[in-house]
């Protein structure tokens, strides 16, 4: 694996990992010449991804095939003017041309902004305007095309629209194209070339308020993911990697390309439409995925499958992270299964800054303890380190050293930088605490935890204790305003096959709760709900549940 040259892969616990894992950051760093073009020079024929569909196509690549590809996407994009710097958006969904396509915009030295095509027109407008984007790549799909198409009415800014897997009047038609481009892109020199500190990958990321933040990570971004890849996910080059992902969120950078390619690990990616978790599993096995990477949510949907029936005799090793996982979820994947799921942390402005590595034993609920280089801290109102046990905001520390794979900046925002982090400190807007152990335990978003009666209720711990309840398949816990109790706390309930909604199942849920947990905790509201809304990549949005919690009356 090329991991090896930019850090020591081997360590004999997780002490001598903390202690002598440095990653090397050479000045020019570029990964489309230096990892993905110089694997398909040592091996060209070592697979690097296997791809398929719903539609039982499947397609195999090579290093040397992504080499080839995305040199030709590279003279393609540089003879319509596309260079250094111009920002450039992928709308692409999990079609294997996204893997061309970026490659090439870092040949190029372009900033890729890679978006989830579930965006409507006026999302695309806020986000052309907002990062001077010129150019869009996008999948054909109907809906995709026509929201485009809707958003560039109002965009001078826009300049080039092309197509994928598709053709659509008055864009450039992508296969057609490129195919008339050679095979080489030679590296850039002088000007044109890339350095270390250039502006590399962009993503929106949306909080709890206002607009999205522009996450702008830099060229040693991919380097930061050897710990996501080699000592999280546990790969080698014998690997076959699945992350559910969609290409538009800062998970695909996580496990669809950059830590996975480092170690010389095979990418598998499953291009669907519609989330099926029979469907997944089949192809997990089929395929012979080793390791495997999903949200909480994924898991909980495969858990109630008849998991036991299937052959899990390949993987090897099970990840999640996106939010926390609930211990019933790991419990009983682990009995079927044989596998511990170990967590992983970080957001869109990091790598995976803490997790359960593979010298470590799992603790259910934990997120593990801080990666190699990160300074990991849990800071109370003033500033000072939380006792153990003791709730505070977790924040990453850079007045040492910047940590390999921290964002940037919030790009052409410094106000909004420097109010997230500034005095060395960059305040990740997470509540945690710390065990005796060292393990962080998550509590939630500051913006999620709720406060009623003078008590501070986290919503994973309650979503934990319903989800051992077998008529939860997931759940979601939020605050709802009350006059007397300043919130009060509500669940938003998906069942499980078999169970209808009734008062006497919401007594017998909130029963439930109070008899495992601090009876302060119990929901005083319960709804059951068909679906929750979730990101395309399986995060469930409780920020959109939230905003219907303030016309809630409680009774």
């Amino acid at each position: 694996m090329l991991a090896d040259r930019y850090v020591k892969i081997d360590y004999e616990s997780y002490e001598d990992f903390i202690e002598n894992c440095k990653i090397y950051t050479p000045q020019n760093f570029n990964f489309a010449f230096d990892v993905v073009d110089e694997i398909a020079k040592i091996t060209p024929d070592k697979k690097a991804m296997i791809w398929c569909n719903s539609k039982c196509d499947e397609k195999t690549f090579t290093f040397n095939d992504i080499k080839i590809e995305s040199s030709r996407a590279a003279n393609f994009f540089k003879s319509l003017g596309i260079k250094k710097g111009d920002a450039v958006m992928l709308m692409l969904k999990r079609r294997y041309e996204y893997w061309y396509c970026i490659i090439a915009l870092h040949k190029l030295g372009a900033l890729v902004v890679p978006v989830t095509h579930l965006l409507t027109a006026k999302d695309i407008e806020y986000r052309v305007i907002s990062a001077n984007i010129t150019t869009i790549i996008a999948a054909a799909d109907k809906r995709i095309v026509d929201v485009i198409n809707e958003a560039k009415k109002k965009l001078v800014e826009l300049k080039i629209l092309i197509s994928v897997n598709g053709h659509s009047n008055g864009w450039l038609e992508y296969s057609k194209e490129v195919k008339n481009f050679p095979s080489i892109f030679e590296r850039p020199v002088g000007i044109e070339a890339t350095n270390i500190r250039d502006n590399f990958l962009l993503y929106f990321t949306s909080g709890t308020t206002g607009m999205p933040k522009m996450v702008c990570h830099d060229f040693a971004y991919p380097l930061g993911h050897i710990i996501t890849a080699r000592f999280w996910q546990n790969l080698s080059d014998l690997s076959i990697h699945l992350t559910v992902a969609d290409t538009g969120w800062a998970k695909a950078a996580w496990g669809k390309i950059y830590g996975q390619w480092l170690c010389g690990a095979c990418i598998f990616t499953y291009d669907y439409e519609r989330f099926n978790s029979e469907d997944l599993i089949e192809k997990i096995i089929k395929y012979g995925v080793t390791s495997f990477c999903a949200p909480p949510t994924v898991y909980r949907h495969m858990i109630k499958e008849n998991i036991f029936k299937y052959n899990f005799s390949k993987l090897e090793y099970a990840e999640t992270a996106g939010e926390p996982l609930n211990p019933e979820v790991f419990y009983k994947f682990k009995k079927w299964t044989g596998i511990e799921i170990k967590e992983g942390f970080g957001q869109t402005e990091t790598v995976a800054f803490a997790a359960t590595f593979p010298w470590m034993r799992v603790k259910p609920g934990a997120i593990g303890k801080p990666s190699a280089g990160w300074d990991i801290d849990i800071l109370d109102a003033e500033n000072n380190p939380c006792k153990l046990r003791q709730e505070g905001r977790l924040v990453i520390k850079t007045n040492k050293q910047k940590p390999i794979g921290l964002f940037s900046e919030y790009y052409r925002n410094k106000n909004m930088t420097e109010t997230f982090w500034k005095n060395g400190i960059y305040d990740t807007g997470d509540v945690a605490y710390r065990d005796e152990d060292g393990y962080i335990w998550f509590i939630g978003r500051s913006d999620d935890i709720i406060k009623s009666s003078g008590y501070k209720i986290g919503p994973f711990e309650v979503e934990s204790v319903l989800m051992e309840h077998p008529c939860v398949l997931e759940c979601a816990v939020t605050g709802v305003p009350d006059k007397d109790r300043g919130a009060v706390v509500k669940a938003s309930i998906v069942l499980t096959k078999g169970y209808q909604p009734s008062l006497k199942l919401i007594m017998e849920l909130q029963e439930h709760v109070k008899k495992i947990t601090a009876p302060y905790k119990y929901p005083r509201i319960i709804e059951f709900v068909k679906k929750l809304p979730k990101t395309i990549s399986g995060k469930i949005k409780r920020t959109e549940i939230r905003k219907s919690n303030s016309i809630i009356k409680l009774i």
